[in-house]
């Protein structure tokens, strides 16, 4: 049973249950903020490693170093992100949340920017979607390579409100996991949110895509626990949420996790090599599904924490619900186009011929 700590019952409902491995229910539908602004980009994620180095146009820049290590005590406050700069502020000291790479003995490294990223975008989805369940109507996203389109399908709902409450929560993580699977691909494949800035250095970077899975577990949780009543108490949850998160996959300090990082140097990572050079990043995870373990780690002692999420509640399949369609934009010179447009089914393909290409061009080098 998790409690918030110095939170105000105004703001949050005590106590809090985390769910991260059970299909929960909720035990009545709640209260629910109105629909949500999509989330405004991406909150900057951390390239594998540790006092990472970059370079501009292939020059070296001077004075600059990425630390990306941080703990449970140094994460800020949490803020659903509507706003257009908020990741770069943050970046710059001035705004509330502090992301980073903590290692723990039973996930792995977690990014805590994907986290949050993929809890934001089940809110967001949650938000929206509650009020037409069972309606047909479609979500245009910002475009990434692709133009992201969510289309939901007509259907009869549950008759009982805390179940359409629960359907809207799971299938809205569903989504929003796609959401970051997609991602990940779309910057193998060449997307840059700042133009000129290459990103395939993060892409199926080892800790990226559980870490995603945990955000959108732990938004599951919230929204059941009627955590999403405003965006203050979903922010407050999120706080503690996502710490206890990490004290249960047994988070450990800041030297272990830079201790973690110069074992798998040369092996994951390259700390010669500087952001965003793709290769400095040597071990990838390409497994496209949302039933996983964290990237194993080599003499691992702990045994690791499944994560997963349902493809049915109560009886609905959820891909039969909506389904993520990713259509031909003007940016996707380098995707094989689709004969239509991608969904999740051609994830693996996608993800299978990034690992050949990756594994060629890894053995050129050597």
């Amino acid at each position: 049973m998790l409690f918030l700590a110095g939170i105000s019952p105004a703001n949050a409902a005590l106590p809090l249950e985390l769910h991260l491995s059970t299909d929960s229910v909720a035990s009545r539908a709640w209260p629910v903020m109105p629909p949500q602004p999509q989330p405004q980009g991406l909150r900057p994620c951390c390239a594998f490693g540790y006092d990472l180095h970059a370079e501009l146009a292939g020059l070296p820049v001077p004075f600059y170093q990425l630390d990306n290590v941080v703990t449970t005590s140094e994460l800020g406050h949490h803020h659903y992100n509507d706003r257009l700069f908020a990741g770069l502020l943050d970046l710059a000291g001035l705004g509330g949340e502090s992301n980073g790479i903590i290692y723990t003995a039973r996930g792995g490294f977690i990014d805590t920017a994907h986290v949050r990223d993929t809890a934001d975008m089940t809110v967001y989805l949650f938000s929206q979607m509650l009020p037409r369940l069972g309606l047909p109507f479609t979500l245009t996203l910002d475009n990434e390579l692709a133009e992201r389109r969510l289309v939901f399908n007509a259907f009869m709902t549950p008759a009982q409100p805390a179940e359409r409450y629960a359907l809207a929560a799971w299938l809205a993580a569903h989504l929003a996991f796609q959401i970051a699977e997609w991602h990940e691909i779309a910057q193998w494949y060449g997307f840059q949110s700042v133009p000129g800035f290459s990103e395939e250095v993060s892409a199926f970077s080892p800790e990226d895509l559980y870490s995603n899975l945990l955000g959108a577990r732990l938004a599951v949780s919230l929204i059941l626990d009627g955590q999403v009543q405003s965006q203050g108490v979903y922010d407050a949850a999120m706080d503690t949420a996502l710490v206890q998160a990490l004290r249960r996959l047994d988070a450990q300090p800041g030297d272990r996790t830079r201790f973690q990082f110069d074992m798998l140097d040369g092996r994951w990572w390259n700390s010669q090599r500087r952001v965003p050079e793709k290769y400095l990043v040597l071990r990838r995870n390409y497994t496209m599904d949302d039933d996983r373990l964290p990237t194993a780690l080599p003499g691992a002692q702990m045994p690791p924490l499944n994560l997963a999420l349902t493809h049915r509640w109560q009886g609905f399949a959820l891909n039969a619900l909506a389904q993520l369609q990713l259509w031909p934009g003007d940016a996707m010179a380098h995707l094989p186009p689709p004969a239509r447009y991608y969904t999740q089914d051609d994830f693996p393909a996608l993800a299978a011929y990034a690992r050949q290409q990756d594994r060629q061009a890894l053995l050129s080098l050597r």
